[in-house]
């Protein structure tokens, strides 16, 4: 009987771990979900974009020399066909540039630079520390109003809720070519579904 009576609570304690895990990650998924519903009507392909007056790039990782990263350089030459092909008349070059020894926007504004972007078409945020804070202040600093928002694809669906949020008539344009390093990808797939809480929470305390 004890047996018994000591297995019954072995099986309690084990559905209740499971249910204490299980609620979190429900939560979690149940918010990606959310999030992607209701921003997927508006992430386009180049050929389906419509035009904007800005293109909003959003940072990534530059190495220490100021290089970007293979994903960065992907979202900068998606950006860069966007103003070739007329789609934008601007780009804004939002990340963290705030020390010389790790440049963001410096890196991203030579890189286009190199690629025969008129620099006047070149606008730089190096106070966009974030996703938020780079949608934000595109409306506040620099306002804007209608844009299309670059970055990896699975990236677009937080970046394009936030736009939503805060006023900005947003669609996006995702890079898939960063799937070939297919280990960084699916990490940057499951950040995303963390920083969805990120999402929420600055829209709480932020969206003023």
């Amino acid at each position: 009987m004890d047996l018994l009576r000591s297995a019954g609570r072995t099986r309690g304690q084990l559905v209740l771990g499971l249910g204490v895990v299980a609620a979190p990650l429900a939560a979690i998924l149940g918010l990606g979900a959310t999030v992607h519903l209701i921003t997927r009507s508006r992430i386009v392909s180049l050929d389906r974009v419509p035009h904007a007056p800005v293109a909003l790039v959003l940072g990534a990782e530059v190495f220490a020399d100021g290089t970007p990263s293979a994903f960065l350089r992907a979202r900068l030459d998606l950006a860069a066909e966007l103003y070739r092909r007329g789609l934008v008349e601007k780009l804004l070059l939002s990340g963290d540039g705030r020390s010389r020894f790790y440049d963001e926007t410096g890196g991203m504004l030579r890189y286009l630079e190199g690629l025969g972007i008129d620099p006047d078409a070149l606008l730089v945020d190096p106070a966009g520390l974030d996703t938020y804070a780079s949608c934000r202040r595109a409306r506040d600093e620099f306002g804007v109003r209608r844009m299309v928002v670059v970055s990896q694809r699975y990236h677009l669906p937080r970046a394009l809720a936030i736009c939503q949020a805060i006023g900005v008539d947003a669609w996006g344009v995702g890079d898939e070519t960063a799937r070939t390093s297919s280990r960084t990808w699916a990490y940057g797939v499951r950040r995303e579904l963390a920083a969805n809480l990120k999402l929420v929470w600055d829209l709480l305390t932020k969206n003023r």
